[in-house]
């Protein structure tokens, strides 16, 4: 106890001492303890209940329930009353998060709760250089989230700690633990053994604020491994191998569940790149079951502690015999080839074996300018051991990268850990810059000198998303996506054309060799090296402590209430646009440059849709302004439709909203007065972001009925006083030439989401309770 309480990082304890004892959930929280008896009597309720075998995802959310003996529970229907065990926040999206739960009223955090600064850091010329200019930049925003912990009892990792879900996996997941997390790769702590869930702000100020969290209840999705992974064959193919499977819309409402014989043969952090790229099929999570390889990081990252602990409850934390799935996908990890998917979509795989060739035949550039690796999703010691496998080879013939090289460590202590190893420093010699511990040109953090804007190029990177213009702005940049040390191993031949499994390479002194299968340690030999120690406690009591934000600040901005429902139909809106195709919340709501202004609602809203393709004319940002039929930006129309107190809807395709868990891209169009998105189908996130921000997300009953609607038209909805779950929802579509049709709209509200659309937002329905309360 007193070890932790001066602060210090590591600890081990004899696994003896802890069974059935009280163990931390982390080094930083000593006071708060992993409670797997609840999870235990909670699970026992529910199995006497259903009266049938348990899948590993079901006993982990069904333990987390508010009233287990009373909740309806049917997987894909009921929606599920939770209480998770802890949030996290990175700091683009802890901004708005704070500013809501600063607007709830509430004097301190009810459950466990992390800001991790990540995401602002621009990869320029080197991590120490960028991680400065970082400091410097975003002085005034890393100050706010600094006193807001401080203020509401949330702990605070400075910039330069690394990226959220790697510090996470080291300090915070453990198996059964249920935690939330504002970003969409949150479930990256599936991998060892939890059920991590990418939400928005909102959704996260609700936990932190005590109130039980609503999820609609998962289906579940098995993947059955055989076999072993060996050779060229990563983590990483397997889930590039599932997105092609389910494509980026095929886990929406599900968990997907890793089970089989083949799970043994991967490592922890292997499971987590698995689990974190698991987003990009529009799961609500990943999870591995407990096992040897989790023990191992657990104990190797100071938790031992929680490993003894888990070994005591095991059977809670593995799926029971004879538990049935949903769908069922099997992969033989034997037989499954290395991958790489894209270009602009992270589900178009394709073998390695097989890229050269299709990329000539589509057209897109074979020669790689840049490959980057890092990432929440492929940062691991084992990732960066992998690549400098293959990069000690090419240094041994006397090669070095043809492709512009980076490399981003996930953490401070992968940083450190990599430096001592000698990883970093063969990376180095191999042509790479070291960036600093960020998310970096992941997402759009990158300053890219090496071409201009529209110039045609291909980079390869370890990263999970690759949508047009995300890493560099560019939509000329064919992105594919792989492993880190088959990007590695392309940068060395520079071109899309190499396959390390049966082409060779010329060496320095004109011989031919060929690169062998990297091998690498999935943990350090000796102790990870903690480095630099960048974590803030938040003070007993923070009561004292001054929150500022000026006024006249042009990042920060205090956020005002949303007005109320009238009461009345939704008649004659005008739509804004009419969405042609792909529109990922990157289209919504761009990161890059805008992510400065992620604190200040105005500002930001000033990139709405300005990536979507309107269908009118086939552009990206330019709309026809109904009320002058000049055409123009989508933001500025949108805010000449607010001044003129015009209300207006938003059209959209298939699977609308997906990718980022960024809630600014339902903020945005319900501070410029948006009030309806109508589509195909919705990405899980987005939906429920809608919803919270007091907007109507709805869904044409026949698809079809898309191409009813054109921009010219206007919408009435109309029942919206008989407003009930359930129970469609007519829309009177009014041509310019005086017809009219009427469509039909559903929709996934509860009754309780159905308080927060009459309220006007989620906050404000939970400050009216609060009030009624008191």
């Amino acid at each position: 106890q007193y070890a932790l309480n001066s602060g210090v990082r590591r600890y081990h304890v004899a696994p003896v001492l802890c069974q059935r004892a009280k163990v931390a959930m982390s080094h930083f929280e000593p006071t708060e303890y992993i409670n797997y008896e609840k999870l235990e009597k909670n699970i026992n309720i529910v199995r006497k209940r259903l009266d049938r075998p348990l899948t590993l995802s079901e006993k982990i959310v069904y333990g987390h329930l508010d009233d287990p003996a009373k909740q309806e529970i049917e997987r894909g229907k009921t929606y599920l009353r939770l209480r998770p065990d802890r949030v996290a926040m990175q700091d683009a999206t802890a901004q708005m998060a704070m500013l809501q739960f600063i607007s709830s009223g509430l004097p301190k955090v009810a459950v466990p709760s992390t800001i991790h600064c990540d995401h602002l850091i621009e990869a320029q010329s080197g991590g120490e250089q960028d991680l400065r200019r970082a400091k410097d930049i975003n002085q005034e925003v890393y100050n706010f989230l600094a006193t807001a912990g401080a203020k509401y009892g949330v702990g605070f990792w400075k910039p330069g700690s690394g990226i959220i879900h790697q510090i996470i996996l080291e300090n915070y997941s453990y198996p059964g633990v249920m935690l939330i997390g504002t970003d969409s790769h949150t479930p990256n702590g599936g991998g060892l053994g939890g059920v991590c869930i990418g939400v928005g702000g909102a959704d996260a100020v609700d936990v932190m604020a005590g109130i039980p969290w609503e999820l609609k209840c998962p289906k579940v999705i098995g993947v059955k491994l055989t076999g072993k992974l060996s050779g060229w064959t990563s983590p990483k193919d397997v889930i590039l191998k599932v997105a092609g499977i389910l494509t980026v819309k095929g886990g929406t409402g599900a968990i997907i569940e890793y089970h089989g014989p083949g799970v043994d043969s991967i490592s922890c952090t292997g499971m987590a790149t698995i689990c974190n790229m698991g987003a990009e099929i529009g799961a609500t999570t990943s999870i591995f079951p407990y096992n040897a390889r989790m023990k191992k990081y657990l104990g190797k990252t100071g938790r031992a502690d929680i490993a003894a602990l888990a070994d005591e409850f095991k059977q809670h934390l593995v799926p029971d015999s004879g538990c049935q799935y949903d769908q069922v996908i099997e992969i033989n990890l034997s037989e499954l080839k290395p991958h790489i998917n894209g270009p602009f979509t992270p589900d178009l795989a394709h073998p390695v074996s097989d890229i050269g060739a299709v990329a000539e035949k589509e057209g897109w550039p074979v020669d790689i300018r840049v490959g980057l690796i890092g990432s929440c999703t492929n940062s691991s010691y084992e990732d960066m051991g992998r690549s400098a496998a293959v990069a000690k080879q090419a240094l041994a013939h006397g090669l070095k990268c043809k492709s512009k090289f980076t490399i981003t460590p996930g953490s401070e202590q992968i940083r450190a850990t990599i430096e001592r190893d000698g990883y970093a420093k063969i990376l180095r010699e191999v042509g790479g810059l070291v960036l600093a511990n960020a998310c970096g040109p992941c997402i759009g953090q990158w300053d890219r000198k090496d071409i201009k804007k529209g110039e045609k190029n291909t980079i390869v990177t370890s990263y999970n998303r690759n949508f047009t213009g995300r890493n560099d702005a560019n939509p000329e940049t064919h992105a594919f996506v792989t492993s880190p040390e088959i990007v590695t191993a392309l940068s060395i031949a520079g071109t899309l054309k190499f396959n390390p499994e049966t082409d060779y390479l010329t060496g320095a002194d004109g011989k031919k060799f060929k690169l062998e299968a990297p091998d690498a340690d999935e943990l350090p030999k000796l102790e990870f090296d903690p480095g630099q120690d960048t974590y803030q406690y938040p003070p007993k009591d923070g009561s004292g402590q001054h929150v500022d934000v000026s006024p006249t600040s042009q990042r920060l901005q205090l956020l005002e209430p949303f007005d109320k429902w009238d009461g009345k139909d939704l008649e004659d809106m005008l739509i804004l646009i009419k969405v042609k195709g792909k529109c990922t919340t990157d289209h919504i709501s761009a990161a890059g440059p805008w992510l400065k202004f992620r604190g200040h609602l105005d500002n930001i809203s000033n990139n709405l849709l300005i990536g979507a393709i309107n269908i009118e004319n086939g552009k990206a940002n330019s709309v026809r302004n109904a009320l002058t039929q000049e055409f123009g930006p989508v933001p500025d129309t949108a805010r000449y439709y607010k001044k003129m107190g015009v209300k207006w809807a938003v059209i959209g395709d298939e699977n609308y909203g997906e990718g980022s868990s960024r809630e600014h891209a339902a903020l945005e169009p319900r501070h410029l007065g948006g009030r309806v998105i109508i589509t195909k189908s919705f990405a899980r996130i987005h939906e429920t972001n809608l919803k919270k921000q007091g907007l109507l997300p709805l869904t044409f009953a026949d698809p079809a009925d898309y191409n009813k609607i054109h921009p010219v038209d206007k919408l009435s909805i109309v029942g919206l006083k008989d407003f009930a779950p359930g129970k469609p929802l007519k829309c009177i579509i009014k041509h310019p030439n005086g017809s009219q049709e009427t469509i039909m709209l559903n929709h996934t509200f509860n009754e309780s989401q159905i308080e927060w659309f009459q309220a006007g937002s989620a906050l404000n329905r939970m400050k009216e309770l609060q009030q009624k309360s008191s």
